[in-house]
């Protein structure tokens, strides 16, 4: 599991030993923390190693789930070569050591590949809308390239692959300071800090609870071969992000006003993901509503902070 001492990887790593799996973390806790996974060390089917994707790993192993990448602007903008070497470079080690061990690997994608979208709601084939020039574009294009190669080694090499296309998820273990909406609404309320709202608010996500998306990735992962993906794992109900706030505000009571800045450069307007190949590929789609989710993940905000 690379990236597993991050939000997604941690839960992910704890579900696998859940279901009986040695787990081996792999993590350089650029953005990953001790935090999160402190809990499995004492297990003795869980290995931790620090390490960077973009150096090769000489290792035995048979499945390989690939989710080592910064997924929140502020990080990945914070150095954007090197968010393109952790996709690209990345990808390409981890797919060299599918290749020589025969694993399945798993390519931790995103619904970003489609940019700011001209179709709604956005399906697989969409081939999106996208800067490469942009701020955002090291880890959009990124990302876009490491599916290509992943396709590239499907076709060349005949690897067992599986991509994902993850739409905005939320949860426990997820930054405080990471920039992502969710955690940036519950924080600025729990601490009484206005809610700041980037642009007129009516921009849309759809928003997964983690618990969700881990279990679309084991379903994902267990799927029988020729199918690769990629596939839309997601929430399909939208919201506008000013609905979002207002939900925050309720949930924790909290005196919080809300005030606008402008919407940064290349930020979509609508991302809904049309989820249905999960359905009928995979039997899976997501259960836990917005409210349930988010009143989970501001307990986890009120104990933390």
């Amino acid at each position: 599991m690379t990236g597993g001492a991050g939000f997604l990887g941690s839960h992910l790593c704890q579900r696998l030993l859940a279901d009986g799996h040695d787990v081996l973390c792999i993590d350089n806790f650029y953005t990953g923390t001790r935090d999160n996974i402190v809990a499995l060390l004492g297990n003795p089917y869980f290995e931790m190693q620090r390490h960077d994707v973009t150096v090769p790993l000489n290792i035995e192993v048979d499945e390989i789930y690939n989710l080592a990448c910064p997924a929140s602007p502020i990080h990945y903008q914070n150095n954007p070569v090197q968010t393109t070497k952790t996709s690209v470079h990345g990808a390409i080690n981890m797919l060299d050591l599918a290749n020589r061990t025969g694993a399945r690997i798993f390519q931790a994608s995103t619904s970003e590949v489609y940019g700011d979208p001209e179709v709604h709601p956005q399906s697989e084939s969409y081939r999106g809308s996208v800067s490469t020039t942009g701020p955002r574009a090291c880890y959009d294009e990124g990302k876009r390239c490491a599916e290509t190669l992943f396709f590239d080694y499907y076709r060349q090499h005949a690897l067992s692959i599986r991509v994902a296309r993850i739409f905005n998820t939320y949860g426990p273990r997820m930054l405080p300071d990471d920039g992502r909406v969710v955690s940036n609404f519950i924080v600025q309320a729990l601490k009484g800090d206005p809610i700041t709202i980037y642009g007129d608010g009516k921009q849309t996500r759809s928003f997964c609870y983690v618990d969700d998306l881990i279990a679309g990735f084991i379903s994902l992962m267990a799927a029988d071969d020729p199918f690769t993906g990629p596939v839309n794992l997601g929430n399909p109900n939208e919201f506008t992000i000013r609905q979002l706030a207002e939900t925050v505000l309720r949930l924790t009571a909290s005196s919080s006003t809300l005030i606008d800045k402008p919407l940064p450069e290349d930020d979509p307007t609508q991302r809904c993901p049309d989820i249905s190949l999960a359905k009928e590929s995979l039997g899976w789609q997501p259960g836990i509503e917005l409210e349930e989710g988010l009143k989970r993940t501001i307990a986890y905000f009120r104990e933390t902070l």
